[in-house]
């Protein structure tokens, strides 16, 4: 498994997002914490473009350690699965009032498929 930040917009207020990407197979794992709003969501977008996931089969974002969610985050999230569907397939791990439930109450849910766990997540992708 190998993994590489993802270079902020080099907004100071950036800092308060990280967005790590690694490989485990054909699948691309982004793994995301702090705040993702209007400020930190291009850090996101970097991560989910077509270029950054490569050949990944599948993309998994990892919203487990995510404090914030705002809409801008989660247009992100509609757009990269817009983008990459159907050759790629995208997932994501958010469980709790944090991550998982703005997802469902907008439904993101009903478009892109949420996971509990990362482990889930990827056993899902790999099956």
């Amino acid at each position: 498994m190998t993994g590489q930040p993802v270079q902020g917009s080099g907004n100071p207020a950036a800092a308060s997002c990280a967005v790590e990407q690694s490989q485990i197979g054909a699948v691309s794992v982004v793994t995301v914490s702090g705040t993702v709003d209007m400020l930190t969501a291009p850090q996101l977008e970097s991560a989910l473009s077509p270029a950054a996931v490569g050949t990944a089969q599948a993309v998994v974002v990892d919203l487990s350690a995510v404090d914030f969610l705002a809409s801008a985050g989660m247009g992100v999230l509609v757009a990269a699965h817009a983008e990459l569907a159907p050759a790629v397939r995208l997932v994501i791990v958010a469980d709790g009032p944090t991550t998982s439930r703005p997802l469902k109450l907008v439904g993101i849910a009903d478009l892109i498929e949420l996971f509990a766990t990362r482990d889930e997540a990827l056993a899902a992708v790999t099956a």
